[in-house]
């Protein structure tokens, strides 16, 4: 089968090498782990105003011994921090040393299921091993410790520094059996850090956690929600929490045995709608329930109060679960499904849990939005946003530019990198000498000459050339969440 070429470049940045013959060519090595190193700056500075560190998690390593795994979200969890000082950038790459991690680079060989995949070997293997905690998705930057997120378990804490492995971390709440979503959110005014977590099983429940600012759980509350439902994300937004729950449920018993993925186990199932659970931060329970139209999202940009007391929710809104199986391809290196999400924003009467107004904001494919963090959960006026090129064959292609919206004036900030360009999601750090100057700070792979940057831009002029390059010294797997840990 022949590939495009731009496949072939942006394939480079999971370890790929690509050509006409069977997987087995395609993925070469995984990527190198490397111990604190000056990064070289490749053009501009860094700018005075830049002190602190950069982390951020993704799925890392796609295959060992021969076996691939089945989805991009089976990857081992690995770390990159790039430590910005008065002395330059330092950067470091280190995989989370989970107790699966460890136990399958003993043996030489994937032992366990994952979300994409079984546990190879016999059917009972699925009871032995059932699924692995990748600690691959996002990055949680507490004042003595950074947390490794993945959906369906406990964190893994990691040395700030050197990103050793401390081991899993129970946050002073966790019991067995509860899980931390990868995407928390912080108060930047109390500094208190919202969260969720599933419980699967016959009855299914809804997991909320507040923290104080040093991540220790000091409240907690469940609620029981119909079905099991794909949740990877909700909206902090003043005084409420607000979950959109997709009508997308698994069929448990398959995936329970062993017969099915968690991923080929997911059923898209319009008919549901999307339902809305209103959640008082204070109490942590329920204000409302509601119901609206059917859509899926994997994240959510921000969330506010306005002046009228609707909750407004912007949303990455995709209008069907196509989105999984593209995510599914990406491990394989051959992509050929679209999936399609526009920017959207909802409103919402939380007293009564009724969607008033759910309309498309941006008229262009994008993803992971995010807004500064001084404003979450309050009206920020930009989100920033990663998205494709002018032009760009989205079911061929990764996420290619990023971006700012201004929606005091509904437009649109891109920076377009170049041709084979891909950078993460933007990350967006305040600077620390002034309170109205910021930076956006993204890890860029290169497919023209197969290395990994990172990029900063002035955060309110994403259109001219960044402000600084810096060179790393490997390739890192492209990503998918990160942080910023002032100084």
């Amino acid at each position: 089968m022949q590939i495009k070429s731009t496949t072939k470049a942006w394939a480079g940045a999971f370890g790929y090498t690509l050509g006409s013959g069977d997987r087995s060519q395609k993925i070469t090595r995984p990527p190198k782990e490397f111990l604190p190193t000056q990064l070289q700056i490749l053009s501009g500075q860094i700018p005075e105003g830049l002190r602190g560190t950069l982390y951020r998690n993704g799925s890392a390593r796609l295959e060992r011994g021969g076996i691939y795994v089945g989805h991009w979200f089976d990857g081992d969890g690995a770390i990159l921090a790039v430590h910005f000082t008065d002395g330059g950038a330092t950067g470091l790459y280190r995989f989370v040393q989970t107790k699966g991690y460890q136990e399958e680079a003993a043996a030489g060989k994937l032992l366990y299921g994952n979300y994409g995949m079984t546990a190879p070997g016999a059917i009972w293997n699925q009871w032995r091993r059932p699924v692995k905690n990748a600690a691959n998705t996002s990055v949680l930057a507490l004042p003595d410790k950074l947390l490794a997120l993945w959906e369906g378990d406990k964190p893994y804490a990691l040395d700030l520094q050197n990103l050793e492995t401390l081991g899993q971390d129970d946050l002073e709440g966790l019991t067995d059996g509860l899980a931390y979503s990868a995407h928390y959110k912080q108060d930047p005014q109390t500094g208190e850090i919202f969260n969720f977590g599933i419980t699967i099983g016959v009855k299914p429940t809804l997991n909320i956690y507040k923290s104080d600012r040093t991540g220790k759980i000091v409240q907690k509350t469940v609620h029981q929600i119909e079905g099991m439902p794909a949740l990877h994300d909700f909206v902090f937004a003043g005084q409420y929490l607000v979950f959109f729950i997709p009508p997308v449920r698994l069929n448990l018993l398959p995936a329970l045995f062993g017969f099915s993925t968690i991923s080929d186990a997911w059923q898209w199932q319009p008919n549901l709608g999307t339902q809305v659970l209103v959640i008082d931060r204070e109490t942590l329970e329920i204000v409302s329930r509601g119901e609206t139209e059917p859509w899926f999202q994997w994240h959510f940009g921000n969330g506010y109060v306005d002046a009228n007391g609707s909750i407004i929710a912007d949303i990455a809104r995709y209008e069907d679960f196509q989105t999984n199986q593209y995510l599914k391809e990406v491990a394989t290196g051959q992509t050929h499904t679209p999936g399609k999400s526009t920017f959207w924003r909802s409103h919402l009467d939380p007293q009564t849990g009724k969607v008033t107004a759910n309309e498309q904001v941006l008229d262009r494919y994008c993803e992971f939005p995010s807004v500064p963090p001084q404003n979450v959960g309050q009206l920020s006026p930009h989100t920033y946003l990663s998205i494709f090129r002018q032009g760009t064959d989205i079911s061929q292609e990764l996420l290619n530019a990023i971006a700012r919206f201004d929606h005091t004036t509904d437009t649109l900030t891109e920076a377009d990198l170049g041709e084979n360009r891909y950078p993460s999601e933007p990350i967006y750090a305040p600077d620390r000498q002034n309170p109205n100057q910021g930076w956006v700070i993204t890890v860029v792979y290169d497919g023209n000459s197969h290395s990994s940057e990172v990029w900063v831009f002035e955060s309110n002029r994403l259109n001219e050339e960044p402000v600084c390059r810096l060179g790393l010294p490997s390739v890192i797997p492209h990503s998918f969440h990160g942080t910023w840990k002032p100084a």
